[in-house]
């Protein structure tokens, strides 16, 4: 290439600069995300970056836990009044498509902002997109982990091997061994969520909804079979049950259980006591055995970036996250040591970063086993009305608890969702 032409080329890309500069001046992007190790980590180093690529706009991050942010969103949509929310609201991907469908007009299509889809794994682009076009920008990969504290696993006599592709059951007898052996449960989990029971049914490749989008929940065997595993892990005190998020955290960051099954972007919160290093493993959870399509490998939460429709400053918190979340492999590998955000951005997934053994664990190359574990993770239709069959599940699962039968408890959930759709 010749010098005038270099010099042609630098003054257009320099002009570009300072004409997308020059159109965001001043301005400021709110964001509302929940989870300080994990979340907005992730966005604080986005803002960083950009702000070597246009100094003129500030990020305010604003951590807003995810039950408050659907809160707003819906008071803000009733009361008329959607300028109340932020630029850019980080939304459950479970949730994403019913609040689009409900909420048309709050959320920007993002199809032809320039953002390139195709540069996102399939699995997530259909999470967050709705009638074919595109409503958010992908974030995290949530494949299921199973991590354990392999120094409590030695003390009882086991290694981290023993807990690789193996059934829930055999998860109960090691886990009924090392409590009777250390005094320690295995992991712990918030009173009668229904996370696990999520990432049960997922593992066996099922729903509470068909693919028809109809209610599957009475006659759900795998969700029967999930259920009597969760009142079993209850039971035998293997799995603790606490009162709130901040408690399941302690939990494992002081030591009190020797683990946490959760999706992988629970490894910022695991992390965190230094104390730790190097006395933790990554395996994949547990499987059914009942039920004839069940895996170790299923997927735990994942959310993803939605943009204002009516902001005013909506070009300038589109190009931030195209320059960001969607164009810096450099911000997946600085957020990936220390919060486990996976990428679902596919040339970030090719970094050497992924093989770097991690020292907290041991030396373990967790994420190129964690990304393994991705690619198995069976895929099923959240519907629109997931949400709603969650709470009702953890409602049958607190009537399990307390005595009722399974069967009864799930024919009154799916009574509730029913009456909920044709309400």
């Amino acid at each position: 290439m010749r010098r005038s032409q270099v010099k042609v080329l630098l003054c257009v890309l320099m002009l570009s600069l300072l004409t997308s500069s020059a159109a965001f001046a001043n301005q400021t992007v709110t964001v509302w995300a929940w989870d300080p190790a994990f979340n907005l980590y992730a966005m604080e180093e986005a803002a960083k970056i950009y702000a070597e690529i246009n100094p003129d706009v500030t990020i305010n991050i604003v951590e807003t836990p995810w039950d408050d942010i659907q809160t707003r969103l819906t008071t803000a949509v009733m009361a008329g009044q959607t300028g109340t929310l932020p630029d850019i609201m980080l939304i459950q991907d479970n949730a994403l498509m019913k609040n689009v469908i409900d909420f048309p007009h709050v959320f920007a299509d993002l199809t032809d902002s320039g953002i390139d889809f195709s540069q996102f794994a399939d699995f997530k682009v259909s999470l967050t997109s709705v009638d074919g076009r595109n409503y958010a920008v992908p974030f995290d990969n949530g494949a299921a982990i199973n991590a354990l504290r392999v120094d409590v696993l030695h003390e009882a006599g086991y290694e981290l091997e023993d807990f690789k592709d193996i059934t829930w059951s055999e998860y109960i007898e090691m886990g009924k061994d090392i409590l009777a052996k250390t005094g320690k449960p295995l992991h712990s989990i918030v009173a009668e969520s229904p996370d696990l029971i999520m990432a049960g049914l997922q593992s066996a490749g099922t729903w509470m909804f068909d693919e028809n989008g109809d209610v599957f929940i009475a006659n759900n065997d795998v969700l029967k079979e999930v259920i009597e595993v969760y009142v079993e892990l209850v039971n035998t005190g293997i799995m603790v049950q606490v009162n709130d998020w901040e408690q399941y955290i302690t939990s494992f960051n002081r030591g009190t259980v020797a683990g946490t099954i959760n999706g992988c972007w629970i490894i910022g919160s695991i992390v965190l006591p230094e104390e730790q290093k190097g006395l933790w493993g990554v395996t994949n959870m547990p499987r059914l055995e009942r039920s004839p399509n069940a895996t170790n490998y299923s997927s735990q939460g994942g959310s993803s970036w939605t943009v204002r429709a009516d902001s005013p400053n909506k070009d300038a918190a589109i190009d931030f996250l195209a320059h960001t979340f969607a164009g810096s492999v450099e911000l997946y590998e600085t957020i990936l040591p220390s919060s486990g955000a996976l990428a679902t951005y596919l040339p970030a997934g090719d970094s050497a970063a992924y093989s770097i053994p991690h020292e907290f664990f041991g030396g373990q190359a967790i994420y190129a086993e964690i990304t393994d574990y991705a690619s198995r993770v069976p895929q099923v239709k959240y519907g629109v009305y997931n949400y709603e069959a969650r709470d009702a599940i953890g409602v049958a699962i607190a009537q399990v608890l307390a005595g009722r039968d399974i069967d009864s408890a799930l024919m009154e959930a799916e009574e509730t969702v029913r009456f909920l759709m044709e309400f």
